[in-house]
């Protein structure tokens, strides 16, 4: 069963508590926020034959299939492989699904996630089934990234946007989560995924702390000319993209923050503090926003799963970095 969240009550209280329910949800925010199991809640209270309270009973015919993975009037619509995007085939599959009557006479429940993993072609495949899904069907859409979506898309459902768990909401979580790091280590995870809890444990998993580490020191070399550019990009062949890019872009705005308020406590983590210190104090401004301007575009890029020569990426990204400070 999908796990309930503490910073998710008051949202599943409106929204199960509703005796008449949208034909669409949008549910969209940060990645690792606990987005999906709400998601996976809500689908088995919608098509539990038996509630208590705003509850799924887990024990009627509808609750044993959708646990075993075989419930007919149930579809789960996502990548086929991770990363991927949606192609308009699975959507055709899915309008199929839509057009059929519900086997055990209540609800069809879809569930999307993510929907922006969809291509154009599979979006505007979805629209008619968004419009006027037939019989009585609910569509539960999950988006880390609703700026991404169509338009057309977002019109046609309810959006809910999901709230972020607070800084304490998280560490108690998180101390559940991974009992074996310490506050600091938790803290450190926590900076490093947004704030995002569930996206905190998985960064774990990844060993996103030695990941960093390993960045942190190669831009220190970097800056002292102890590595070159191409050297460094090779190193970090196993370190995701779109996360070195985050790194990147995050730094480059702790620089700009620092030039312009010269406050001292909103450097960042600890392991990046003096770099960017020493970055803001000999980097041109211009040449910062320009450095800045570019790393958001190369991340829109990397997001939009362009095709994208990894290596000489980052070597013009490492190359430009090198070259930030000394310019006055």
């Amino acid at each position: 069963m999908a796990e309930a969240y503490p910073w998710q009550e008051t949202l599943w209280q409106q929204l199960a508590g509703r005796s008449q329910h949208a034909h669409a949800y949008l549910l969209h925010g940060p990645q690792g926020i606990g987005k999906r199991d709400l998601a996976e809640r809500l689908m088995a209270l919608l098509l539990c034959q038996r509630p208590v309270g705003l509850q799924a009973c887990g024990e009627c015919k509808s609750c044993h299939l959708l646990a075993a993975g075989s419930h007919p009037d149930n579809y789960v619509l996502e990548p086929e492989e991770a990363d991927k995007p949606i192609k308009v085939d699975q959507v055709r599959d899915l309008v199929s699904f839509v057009v059929q009557t519900a086997q055990l006479g209540g609800r069809k429940v879809i569930l999307i996630e993510p929907v922006e993993a969809m291509n154009i072609n599979a979006a505007n495949a979805l629209l008619k089934s968004l419009e006027e899904p037939s019989g009585n069907t609910v569509l539960l859409l999950v988006s880390h990234q609703p700026s991404r979506l169509l338009a057309t898309i977002k019109s046609r459902c309810q959006q809910i946007a999901c709230p972020l768990p607070s800084q304490a909401q998280s560490q108690a979580w998180l101390a559940n989560a991974l009992p074996d790091s310490d506050d600091q280590q938790r803290e450190e995870l926590l900076s490093l995924a947004a704030g995002s809890p569930l996206l905190a444990v998985t960064l774990q998993a990844q060993g996103v702390r030695e990941q960093r580490a390993q960045v942190v020191d190669g831009v220190k070399k970097l800056l002292k000319q102890q590595q070159s550019p191409t050297q460094l990009a090779e190193s970090w062949n196993a370190i995701p993209l779109l996360q070195l890019f985050d790194w990147f872009c995050d730094w480059s705005n702790l620089v700009l923050r620092y030039q312009l308020t010269q406050d001292e406590q909103g450097l960042g983590l600890a392991d990046m503090r003096k770099v960017v210190q020493y970055l803001a104090q000999k980097s041109p401004q211009g040449k910062v926003l320009e450095i800045q301007d570019w790393i958001l575009g190369q991340r829109q890029k990397v997001l939009a799963k362009a095709n994208l020569n990894r290596v000489l990426l980052l070597e013009a990204l490492l190359a430009s970095w090198a070259m930030l400070p000394g310019q006055r």
